[in-house]
């Protein structure tokens, strides 16, 4: 049997692939982070599946579970939050699988910043103000950082910035980026996209610490920041009627 990591996407029921759909509903293990997840998307699996939630395992737990399973001839899931892509111990978990010579397999999902903007219906690049998305995190209780991925640094692109598993820190990220992005500029802070509790935040890099402190966010929460959120920048070159077709 494979293993198959399938990304939940922002952890709405119906925004999920239509693979992933087939795929939970065929699987006879179902492990998925409970931490993120809408117990909706659950929905989708067939009635006796086994449901295992990993937010209380360590790597070697989950690892456990999907070798056994895989040596028991059960068709197995390992569901990721967003996509599989970013931040999903993808490359441990399948280090890990190759070390016992379990194949797997991979689908993507939606990340949380696809549904993050699009909630608050704006691009991440709009021509003539940001071409470019850095997607990032910062290090408190995690993984460190590379020495040549700081913040400053990616800040002093002024790209749109996307920062993952920071809403705990955003009152000293903002000070750390204000140098490069000004006080004014828009941050929009997006807690649980597309779940029942989704709540957005609107300020801009002097003001949404206090309004991460009003709302009391802890976790679940994706932080754009850049003038892309609140511009209408300029016209693309691919549809300008004056581009040669």
């Amino acid at each position: 049997m494979t293993v198959h990591f399938v990304g939940s996407g922002p952890g709405a029921a119906d925004l999920l692939t239509v693979r992933a759909t087939r795929m939970l509903n065929a699987a006879d293990v179902v492990l998925y982070p409970g931490t993120y997840l809408d117990p909706e998307v659950l929905t989708h699996c067939a009635p006796g599946a086994e449901l295992v939630d990993t937010q209380g395992l360590d790597l070697d737990r989950i690892t456990e579970r999907l070798v056994a399973a895989h040596r028991a001839g059960r068709d197995v899931v390992r569901l990721t939050s967003g996509d599989p892509s970013l931040y999903s111990a993808l490359a441990e978990q399948t280090r890990r699988l190759d070390s016992h010579g379990v194949p797997w397999d991979v689908t993507p999902g939606v990340p949380a910043y696809a549904a993050a903007s699009a909630l608050v219906g704006r691009e991440l690049t709009v021509p003539l103000v940001a071409q470019s998305v850095v997607l990032t995190r910062t290090s408190a209780r995690s993984t460190a950082m590379p020495e040549t991925e700081s913040l400053a640094a990616f800040a002093a692109t002024r790209a749109t910035l996307v920062l993952h598993l920071a809403i705990r820190r955003v009152r000293e990220l903002m000070a750390e980026i204000e140098p490069e992005y000004g006080v004014d500029c828009p941050v929009v802070v997006v807690y649980r996209a597309s779940q029942p509790e989704e709540a957005v935040l609107r300020g801009t890099v002097a003001t949404i610490a206090d309004l991460v402190a009003e709302a009391g966010l802890r976790q679940a929460a994706v932080v754009l920041v850049g003038r892309a959120l609140d511009t209408e920048g300029g016209e693309s070159y691919l549809y300008d009627p004056a581009r040669p077709r």
